[in-house]
């Protein structure tokens, strides 16, 4: 079962092969007898089989993606990581990657985004089946000279990035991409069509997240900005503002769509609550979370984890009014941290955090869901890497 890991939209193909062990709910101790019943963490494995630093991460139902510098994309099968698959070898470093229903929408460094279906019924699983913008797109525009935009220096169709993707987000049928060309595009999946370009910030976007109708986007600029559609419009509905002179290189919402988190250049973690209306935000968390710059964050219900290029992660509680306290942190990777997933399986009274690395490795890591601040002695393990563990 191809499935989004969105809770706002998912998504499942009717032709997709149906695999109830895969279901993410419930308990999978059986999955990984060797967890112990206490401690804060553990390292499980150790996947080195990129050939350039992992850029980007995507849970997909029963498979966990993960992309690369070195242009590939590997398929791991959940739950013990054996690799299924690789495609979209050749097609430039990948800088982000999604997944909704049976497609996966990739960026690239090409500033080209494309799109694989995911079927089981040809010998080629992950099937290139598109490249936004789309051929169609063009001829619809290049004639017509209000279709062209400036940007330093160079003429370009509006429905074109003009420089690196580095982000994607999915909401309601819709694709986000952000750029390092400062905008923002909206893409509709039924027919990947560019519906709409927004000059939405004064620096590179580096993050993107959307729910419940609200995509904010993360900039080099120092801002953190909301919008949302209004009839076939994205409106601005608010502007969060982080340090004087620091970027941001990642956001995630929680809870709802209450708090608002965002990772900074210079190892901080900047949190916002915001009611319902988007009229009115509160700053309730600004923390030195790391010495060097935060590149990631991700969130499973209460907890946060923060990677930095400081080669650790953070983890991190969220307090009923917003505020983050400190339970630990994770090393072992031996290169500055670009991206995290947590995965919604339930492992010994835990979950499963995907880490990806300068140092071209994924690393699997069970993270505790107790109070690991009521625990007597120090519990946390250094990263030790345990290669192909899981493998029987």
């Amino acid at each position: 079962m191809i499935c989004s890991d969105s809770e706002e939209f998912v998504s499942c193909s009717d032709d997709s092969p149906r695999s109830d062990q895969f279901v993410s709910e419930g308990n999978n101790d059986d999955a990984f007898p060797y967890i112990p019943a206490n401690g804060s963490h553990r390292s499980l494995t150790v996947l080195s089989d990129h050939v350039g630093s992992v850029s980007c991460l995507a849970l997909c139902g029963e498979f966990v993606l993960s992309a690369s510098q070195g242009d590939d994309i590997i398929v791991w099968q959940q739950p013990d990581l054996r690799q299924f698959t690789k495609f979209g070898q050749g097609d430039g470093a990948v800088k982000a990657l999604v997944a909704i229903g049976n497609k996966v929408f990739t960026a690239h460094q090409d500033s080209r985004i494309r799109v694989w279906k995911v079927s089981r019924s040809t010998e080629n699983i992950f099937k290139l089946v598109a490249t936004l913008p789309t051929s169609k797109d063009y001829l619809c525009r290049f004639m017509k000279q209000r279709n062209y935009v400036e940007t330093r220096n160079h003429r370009h169709l509006w429905i074109e990035h003009a420089d690196s993707i580095s982000c994607l987000a999915v909401y309601n049928g819709m694709v986000y991409s952000g750029s390092w060309d400062r905008t923002l595009k909206v893409w509709r999946i039924s027919d990947l069509k560019c519906l709409e370009s927004i000059r939405a910030h004064d620096d590179a976007i580096n993050g993107l997240v959307a729910h419940k109708g609200v995509v904010y986007s993360a900039s080099a600029d120092g801002k953190i900005k909301a919008w949302r559609r209004r009839k076939t419009l994205h409106c601005l509905r608010g502007v969060l503002e982080g340090h004087k002179d620091v970027s941001f290189n990642s956001v995630i919402v929680c809870e709802e769509g209450r708090w608002v988190y965002g990772g900074g250049s210079d190892g901080s973690v900047i949190g916002w609550v915001s009611d319902l209306g988007l009229e009115n935000w509160e700053l309730v968390c600004d923390l030195k979370a790391h010495e060097m710059p935060v590149l990631c964050l991700c969130s499973m219900g209460e907890f946060v984890c923060s990677g930095s290029a400081d080669k650790s992660i953070g983890i991190w509680k969220r307090e009923v009014g917003g505020s983050l306290s400190h339970l630990g942190v994770i090393t072992g990777h031996e290169g500055p941290i670009k991206c995290l997933q947590a995965s919604s399986y339930r492992v010994g009274g835990g979950f499963l955090l995907y880490s990806g690395g300068l140092d071209r490795s994924l690393r699997v890591w069970w993270v505790s869901m107790e109070d690991c601040s009521k625990r007597e002695g120090d519990t946390q393990l250094q990263g030790i890497e345990k290669k192909c563990i899981m493998m029987s």
